[in-house]
């Protein structure tokens, strides 16, 4: 199924939680709406489900406008992010619900439900009611009940976020592998940007209600629209500079930023774009250094501007010569710089 939303917009009261947002999604992708809390990613796929109704805009699916379509017509798979089982059901009967209401022969439904269920890798748990099930089992119960009755197209919001980090992470590869094997068009919400990485083909950022930029995850981390989505995206350093002559200074710092024009900018520097060389002529100090498994970060004082942090492998040579109180020359292998408003 395709998607295409077109000049969509929706507001509460004096709060508009959508303004204004077009995009297209291609049959069979994978795509994720990224951005902040309270953004409108959720009122956004609401809309597109039939959940709620847009002020001004249009929805279509596979070509055909669907505002005037009750969501039980669109054909819409929804998951929650709390799951939303029915306690007083076994998995399989919550698996069943959709399939029940539609009214689907007992032993249709019965293999649909057991298909799904070893798919899911649920196999033999169909009798156990949601409590008795891990919350990772539980959001694959949630994921099977939304598949069973066939939908065209599969809407998770914030679907791991109630999940701990480790079983996160396997849920995120193995909805990866689901979705390539049933190969559903699929839109899900998130604010985490691994996450909307690691799963989608494309990603949809979402700012105030607005659309920001849509892209693969490597063009929205290398080539970033708006000065939001550089320091929404990654790992990175903000730093206040003056530029002149192609040149930035931030304290201390010098950064070569070419093509940009005098006056006050922003600059934006992600931690792996940077590395750290101990130098006595250098224009920062290192203050500290934290251990992250395999990685280490690394944080440096510019002389009369603020910190820059660093990321480097723990096994990286150049750590030997770092510790508090050594002075280091910053090397920064691409910036991306912004005007600042007079204001």
């Amino acid at each position: 199924m395709s998607i295409r939303v077109e000049g969509v917009s929706r507001a509460f009261g004096e709060l508009k939680a959508v303004d204004d947002v077009s995009f297209t999604v291609n049959p069979g992708e994978l795509v994720a709406l990224l951005g902040p809390s309270g953004g409108g990613k959720s009122t956004l796929l609401r809309i597109i489900a039939g959940l709620e109704t847009a002020d001004a805009g249009s929805v279509w699916l596979d070509g055909e406008e669907v505002g005037h379509l009750h969501a039980r017509t669109r054909r819409v798979g929804f998951v929650f992010q709390h799951y939303a089982l029915f306690r007083h059901m076994t998995v399989a009967q919550n698996v069943a619900f959709g399939l029940d209401v539609r009214a689907v022969p007992a032993a249709e439904r019965d293999a649909r439900v057991n298909e799904l269920l070893e798919l899911m890798g649920l196999g033999g748990l169909g009798h156990r009611r949601p409590d008795e099930l891990s919350g990772g089992q539980r959001q694959r119960v949630a994921l099977a009940r939304a598949l069973a009755p066939r939908p065209r197209l599969l809407m998770l919001d914030e679907p791991f976020a109630a999940i701990d980090a480790r079983v996160r992470e396997e849920l995120r590869q193995w909805l990866r592998a689901l979705h390539d094997e049933v190969h559903v068009t699929s839109l899900f919400v998130t604010h985490d940007q691994q996450e909307a990485f690691a799963l989608a083909d494309r990603v949809l950022v979402i700012n105030r209600g607005r659309l920001e930029q849509a892209g693969t995850p490597a063009e929205i981390l290398d080539r970033p629209a708006t000065e939001f989505i550089a320091r929404f995206v990654g790992d990175v350093n903000v730093l206040d500079a003056f530029a002149r002559g192609g040149e930035a200074r931030a304290g201390a710092l010098r950064v070569a930023v070419p093509d940009v024009e005098d006056g006050q900018v922003r600059l934006v520097i992600r931690s792996y774009d940077l590395r750290f060389r101990r130098a006595g002529d250098g224009p920062a100090t290192v203050r500290r250094l934290v251990h992250l498994g395999d990685k280490v970060k690394i944080e440096a004082q510019i002389d009369g501007a603020g910190l820059l942090c660093a990321q480097l492998s723990r096994y990286d040579d150049a750590l030997r010569e770092l510790e508090p109180g050594a002075r280091v020359a910053v090397d920064v292998a691409h910036v991306r710089s912004y005007p600042l408003s007079p204001a």
